[in-house]
C-alpha cells in the first residue's frame, strides 16, 4: 500500500512546486483563450470570404511576428524578467481579444481588420513562446523536469479539448463570434493574473550586450547540437506539410457537413489524442530508443493524416485526428527534453526562440500551405498529399541524422 502511495506521489511530484501550479493555470487560461478565439475567428473568416485560400492567411499572418522579431524576443527572455515579460504578452493577448469583440459589435465585415488583429496576436506569442518554455526549468529540479514536462503538456492538451468544442458550441448558440471574443478578453486576464503570482528562484546571468554574436547564439547553438537540430527540424517539416488544422472548417462544413459545433469537435480531437498520451507518459515515461520511437511516431502522424484526409464520416475523421495528435505528442515530448535539457540556462531563451520559430512555422506557415494548396489542387488531395510529404520527411532525417535515430534516453541531459 506504501509502496503504491509513493508511486503515485512520484507520479505527481511536479504539483509539490507551488510556481509549477499557477504556471499551469496561467497555460491552461491562455490556451483557452486563444482556442476559442481561433475556432471563432475560422468560421467568420470562411463565412465572410467563402475561401480556403483566406484560412491559411490566418496562420500566415500570425506567423509573420515571429519570424520579424525571434532574434529580438529571444534575447528578452535571456535578458529580462521571465515572468514579467509573459505577463505583458498576455496583457496583450487580451487586449487582440477585445480588439475583436470591438469589431464584430461595430459589424465590420472584412477579413482585413481581422487579419490585422491577428498580426498582434503573433507578436504576443512570438515573445511569450521563448519565455514560457525558458522559465519552466526554473520552476522545478532537473530530476522532476520530465514528470513536469509531461504534466504541462497533458494540462495543456487538455485545455485543446475543451476550448474548440466550447468555442464551437458558444458560437452555434449565439449565432456569431462576440460572446466567444468576451470570453477569450476573460480567460486572458486570468492568465495574466496566474503569471503574475508565479514565483522564481533568480538565477545569476552574466550581462550580454545585444550584438548580431549574442543574438544568433541560440541558432549557432542548434546548429552545433545535431540532436537537437534533427528534431527540430523533423517536427518543423512533418506537420508544415501533414497539418490540416487550416482546413478543417473546410471539413467540417462541406465534406463531413456539420456547423460550428462539429467544427470545435474536430479542433478538438488532436489534443485529446495528445493529452491521452501525455498522460500516459506522465505514469511511464520515454526510455530507451526515445529517438526511433519519435521517428516511428512521426511517421504515424503522416499515416493518420492521409487516413483523416479521406474520411467522410465524422466519427472516422474524430478518430483519425486523435491518432494524429497522439502521435505528435510523442515529437513533442521527446523534442521538449532535448532542448530544455540540453541547453544551458542563460541560452534556453535564445534556443526556445529559434525552436518557436520552427513550431510557429510548422503551425501557422503550415496553415498557409495547406490553404494555398487546397487552392491549387482542393481540399482533400491536399491534406492527403501533406500526409505522404510527412512520411517522407520522416524517412529523409531518419538517414540524414543518425544521431537522432540512435539516441537513447529521451532525459540524458538531466544526469
Amino acid at each position: 500500500m506504501a509502496a503504491s502511495e509513493n508511486s503515485t506521489a512520484a507520479e505527481r511530484i511536479a504539483f509539490t512546486y507551488p510556481s509549477f501550479v499557477f504556471f499551469q493555470l496561467a497555460r491552461v487560461f491562455i490556451v483557452l483563450s486563444g482556442e476559442m478565439q481561433s475556432v471563432a475567428v475560422g468560421w467568420e473568416i470562411y463565412e465572410i470570404t467563402q475561401r480556403p485560400l483566406a484560412l491559411g492567411f490566418v496562420g500566415l499572418v500570425q506567423f509573420l511576428p515571429g519570424i520579424l522579431f525571434f532574434l529580438v524576443s529571444g534575447h528578452a527572455a535571456d535578458r529580462y524578467d521571465r515572468r514579467k515579460l509573459i505577463v505583458l504578452c498576455y496583457c496583450g493577448s487580451a487586449l487582440c481579444s477585445g480588439s475583436l469583440l470591438f469589431l464584430t459589435l461595430r459589424g465590420f465585415r472584412s477579413a482585413y481588420p481581422i487579419y490585422g488583429v491577428l498580426f498582434f496576436v503573433g507578436v504576443a506569442r512570438a515573445f511569450s513562446g521563448p519565455a514560457t518554455r525558458a522559465l519552466l526549468p526554473q520552476l522545478v529540479p532537473a530530476k522532476d523536469f520530465q514528470n513536469a514536462v509531461a504534466w504541462a503538456s497533458a494540462f495543456f492538451q487538455g485545455t485543446v479539448i475543451l476550448s474548440p468544442s466550447l468555442g464551437g458550441v458558444v458560437y452555434a448558440i449565439t449565432r456569431g463570434p462576440a460572446v466567444v471574443y468576451l470570453l477569450s478578453l476573460f480567460a486572458a486576464i486570468v492568465a495574466a493574473v496566474c503569471a503574475a503570482k508565479i514565483e522564481t528562484q533568480s538565477v545569476e546571468r552574466a550581462p550580454e550586450p545585444l550584438n548580431w554574436k549574442t543574438t544568433l547564439a541560440g541558432f549557432h547553438y542548434i546548429c552545433r547540437e545535431k540532436m537537437i537540430l534533427g528534431s527540430i527540424s523533423l517536427d518543423l517539416f512533418a506537420v508544415l506539410l501533414g497539418g490540416a488544422v487550416a482546413l478543417l472548417p473546410v471539413y467540417a462544413k462541406e465534406i463531413l457537413s456539420t456547423g460550428p459545433w462539429g467544427l470545435g469537435l474536430l479542433r478538438s480531437a488532436p489534443a485529446a489524442g495528445a493529452g491521452v498520451m501525455a498522460i500516459l507518459l506522465a505514469h511511464k515515461p520515454i526510455g530507451r530508443n526515445a529517438g526511433s520511437r519519435m521517428l516511428w511516431c512521426v511517421a504515424g502522424f503522416g499515416l493518420a493524416t492521409i487516413f483523416f484526409g479521406l474520411s467522410r464520416n465524422l466519427f472516422v475523421s474524430l478518430l483519425a485526428l486523435f491518432l494524429v495528435g497522439a502521435s505528435d505528442m510523442v515529437s513533442v515530448m521527446v523534442r521538449q527534453l532535448f532542448i530544455q535539457l540540453g541547453t544551458p540556462d542563460e541560452m534556453r531563451g535564445r534556443v526556445s526562440a529559434v525552436d518557436s520559430v520552427f513550431v510557429g512555422a510548422s503551425n501557422e506557415l503550415g496553415q498557409f500551405e495547406s490553404g494555398l494548396t487546397a487552392h491549387w489542387f482542393g481540399t482533400v488531395p491536399a491534406v492527403v498529399l501533406g500526409g505522404v510529404g510527412a512520411i517522407l520527411v520522416t524517412g529523409l532525417w531518419a538517414w540524414w541524422f543518425p544521431e537522432l535515430r540512435k539516441a537513447q534516453e529521451a532525459g540524458q541531459f538531466a544526469d
